[in-house]
């Protein structure tokens, strides 16, 4: 086994082989404890994985029982070994892991020291360890695992195998589970604040981060909306997914329609979901925060059979909390349980169950007019704690549940298949009184509203199987994938829509609203009563297959994809007061080819430079004046780039330039104003610079920079201004309509064209302040145009974030494992716009305290 290791790489400020010579000096002349395999003669060049049952007691014991299982002999000076425990390790692990596993946390580190043999030294101070190699690949971190600090090395969403993220040919950003641990984020948009390319919270307190997998939600993305995937398959729910469900959340910036089928030309965002680890996991915490937040979790992971070859995971929680908006909550209970089963030392398999139940959402709290948030108001600025809607009626209720297996089975060192299924459901249930569009009146001070009840049922079926197939032809190595997906959604959903009484928005009076939609306990119909029930069947099949072609330093990667897409949609409209109801079908479908090719160049010193181009689709419904169907849109992205992963130190650096076009896009026909032509285009060009860093065990740090110029770069549509004018009519303080303007050369609004942000986490040395680490961020969101008209422009903004966590257990021994923890964003409260519609705004969160106490056995 260990004959085959060709270095073990060590990353610090003393030279490799001055430590090497160290080690193996320290094995010649010490005294020692050899602790011999049960067999010699053992096949040490086996790489495989086998099954490890170390339980957790003292090191030396531990290696002992560790030699007879790996067969392998251990050696160690003994004084390095006294009082030194172990955690133990467990499951079916290669030797180089299960070893790795055993030492963790016992300031040990190991290297070759003859054929079948391995030394045990100390860990230098402030020295990360690198990967091992082994047979001339990499020992990694799971590519689904949380990665080490704020540093993952590999992605499996951004090619569909486990791969470097350095071999790569486009962006990858990974949000590690320390980081989102460190920041103690509370949604996905909180998750992603300090990830390039990518504006994340545009619509403020207004969403709860729920999925869109149709590229239609409030994430933006290189300059389009982005797309939500779990474990690499689309998500369609309409709830969000629990932060305390999640291990990873992986970024891939630009096209991703070759892996994934239909998707935004800006890339898509991927959740891992949490599974068994090999290692027991025992966590509890509770929380509390401003706007009397309370929460509850635990975190369980551990065997079931006594080899480990059955794993279970166990992740719940329950939070309670107000919002910075008057009458607007927040509740969720929510539990997500895994099984891993190894069944063979080829074969396992992993089930994982989410079920989430928010009766109260939170959402749709922030939306108010544009006079008194962004401009000056007639009695000043309108405070964050304005609600909009009406007590007792608004109400936001969700349940959310999804099943998913995962299977592999390797048939040979060449070979294997894998197969991922996933069945998620959503139910939503949610009643508003709302601002209306339109500004205030010409008093300055009434909003007119509108009420509206949408009950929405949507389920989702998705399959992903696919060969993955590993072999040589001459010196150059092939990593090929081969594979069809195919997923089935479902949706069900009424809308009704009625006027409802205008509110003072310095003065409001709540409980005059009237339900008047015109159904039965709804209320009688008013004039402008509407309702709508709609039912949507929408299939994708796709068919793809990906060569990751490796000749020395040299990866060039190239891949295919035909998908077939169709979609039936059944609408009904309603207006009560006068009984007309229109009826509308809509079969449709079509197929669109994507493909991209890239290659990558690794230096010897950790530069790789990159270039890449790729391409994506989205279907579009419809048909133009002669009854065409209309194409689905096309995107092409040209990215080239730079990443670097530096000898001395565990970090990646990474810096990308794009150029992104979609075409097909629709806009007015000029020849027929009540039809659309595909003329369209929209470009979105920027650069991105990011920095994740393990600088020393003590300090972890994330940083970015991101700049994207969008437009619509050609259209022949219109769109309406609006203007702030104080001196329109007597009253003042009036948003004022302009005359139509052409769309083509404008931004895309709610997109600032720069964001940069900082954050550090360092954990104080010394025995006085150890147990101690703080943390600070900033970030900084540039201004931004407020409406596709480009009429007036959202200011930027800066917002401090810091935090503090300490581990008793430094203090005194009993009280190991108990850790507390407080962090506040948007240290300053700063009142901040995020973006605007035509004359409303939505409001960012303001100063956000949380504190939590945990407790890891």
């Amino acid at each position: 086994m260990w004959s085959g290791i060709e270095y073990f790489l060590i990353k610090g400020r003393k030279k490799r082989s001055f430590l090497l010579f160290v080690s193996a000096a320290m094995a010649a002349s010490l005294p020692s404890v050899t602790l011999a395999a049960s067999n010699p003669t053992a096949q040490t060049q086996d790489a495989g994985a086998r099954v490890f049952d170390v339980p957790a007691q003292s090191l030396s014991a531990a290696l002992m029982r560790f030699s007879q299982q790996a067969g392998v002999q251990v050696t160690a000076d003994s004084t390095i070994l006294r009082g030194v425990q172990t955690s133990g390790v467990h499951g079916r692990l290669t030797v180089q892991q299960a070893l790795a596993q055993l030492l963790a946390g016992t300031g040990l580190s190991y290297v070759p020291s003859g054929r079948g043999t391995v030394m045990l030294t100390r860990a230098a101070k402030n020295i990360v360890l690198g990967p091992v190699r082994v047979h001339g690949s990499f020992m990694r971190e799971s590519a689904i695992g949380p990665g080490v600090g704020y540093v993952a090395q590999t992605s499996l969403s951004g090619t569909k195998t486990d791969t470097p993220i350095m071999e790569i040919p486009n962006s990858i950003y990974v949000v590690t589970k320390q980081q989102m641990q460190d920041q103690q984020v509370q949604n996905l948009a909180e998750a992603l604040r300090y990830t390039p390319g990518i504006y994340a919270e545009g619509m403020g307190q207004q969403t709860n981060g729920a999925a869109a997998g149709f590229g239609h939600g409030s994430y933006m993305q290189r300059g389009f909306s982005s797309a939500q995937f779990i474990d690499g398959m689309i998500s369609n729910s309409e709830v969000a997914l629990d932060p305390s469900f999640i291990e990873r959340v992986e970024t891939i910036n630009g096209p991703s329609s070759v892996m994934y089928g239909q998707s935004s030309p800006g890339g898509i965002i991927n959740e891992t979901l949490k599974r068994p680890t090999d290692t027991p996991l025992r966590a509890v915490s509770v929380g509390f925060g401003n706007w009397n937040r309370y929460q509850a979790t635990f975190d369980i992971s551990d065997k079931i059979t006594k080899s480990g070859n059955l794993k279970y995971r166990i992740a719940a929680i329950g939070v309670s909390q107000d919002t910075q908006t008057d009458y607007v909550r927040y509740h969720r209970v929510g539990v997500s349980p895994s099984l891993k089963w190894d069944i063979d030392e080829n074969t396992d398999l992993t089930v994982i169950g989410n079920y989430v139940y928010t009766p109260e959402d939170g959402a749709y709290s922030s939306y108010l007019p544009a006079v008194g948030t962004i401009f000056p108001g007639r009695y000043g600025r309108l405070s964050r704690h304005l609600f909009m809607g009406e007590p007792g009626w608004n109400n936001h209720k969700e349940t959310g549940a999804l099943f998913e297996y995962v299977f592999s089975h390797r048939f040979n060192s060449h070979l294997t298949f894998q197969q991922t299924f996933r069945y998620e459901e959503s139910k939503t249930n949610f009643s508003y009184v709302y601002t209306k569009s339109g500004a205030l009146e010409d008093d300055g001070v009434t909003q007119p509203r509108v009420a509206f009840a949408v009950p929405n049922t949507t389920r989702t079926a998705s399959l992903d199987s696919r060969l993955l197939g590993k072999f040589n032809t001459g010196k150059v190595k092939h990593t090929a994938i081969a594979g069809v997906d195919f997923w089935d959604y479902h949706s069900t959903g009424d809308y009704y829509r009625s006027d409802a009484n205008s509110l003072n928005v310095y003065a409001p009076q709540y409980g005059q609203f009237t339900p008047s939609f015109g159904y039965p306990g709804m209320g009688p119909a008013n004039a402008n009563s509407w309702s709508w029930f709609g039912r949507d069947t929408y299939d994708q099949v796709g068919v793809y297959f990906q060569d990751q072609i490796k000749y020395k330093r040299l990866t060039v990667t190239l891949g295919g994809r035909e998908d077939w897409y169709s979609q039936y949609s059944w609408s009904q409209s309603n207006t009560p007061a006068t009984g007309e109801s229109t009826t509308t079908r809509s079969p449709f479908s079509t197929q669109a080819f994507t493909w991209r090719a890239g290659a990558t160049y690794e230096f010897d010193f950790g530069l790789a430079p990159y270039f890449s181009y790729a391409t994506s689709f989205q279907p579009q419904t419809g048909t133009d004046s002669h009854g065409n169907a209309f194409k689905p849109t096309k995107g092409a992205q040209y990215e080239a780039g730079l990443k670097y992963k530096p000898h001395g130190f565990d970090a990646l650096f990474t810096a990308s330039a794009f150029h992104i076009d979609q075409t097909n896009v629709l806009t007015q026909d000029p020849d027929n104003a009540n039809f659309s032509v595909q003329s369209g285009k929209v470009t979105s060009k920027g650069v991105e610079v990011s920095a994740q860093a393990n600088i020393t065990k003590n300090l972890r740090l994330i940083a970015s920079y991101t700049y994207d110029d969008a437009r619509y770069s050609k259209s022949t549509n219109t769109v309406v201004p609006y203007y702030y004018d104080p001196t329109s009519n007597s009253a003042g303080y009036h948003m004022r309509q302009g005359e139509k303007t052409p769309l083509q050369g404008k931004y895309v609004n709610a997109l600032p064209r720069n964001m940069t942000s900082l954050f550090v986490n360092y954990a104080l040395p010394g025995k006085i302040l150890s147990g101690l680490e703080l943390n600070f961020g900033v970030r900084y969101v540039g201004w931004t145009y407020a409406n596709t008209a480009n009429s007036f422009k959202i200011p930027a903004f800066i917002l401090f974030d810091t935090g503090m966590r300490y581990d008793f257990g430094k203090a005194a021994s009993f009280l190991k494992g108990l850790e507390g923890q407080v962090t506040l964003s948007n240290l300053t409260n700063k009142y901040y716009i995020t973006s605007c519609g035509t004359t409303q705004c939505y409001l960012g969160q303001g100063r956000r305290v949380y504190g939590n106490l945990s407790y890891h056995w």
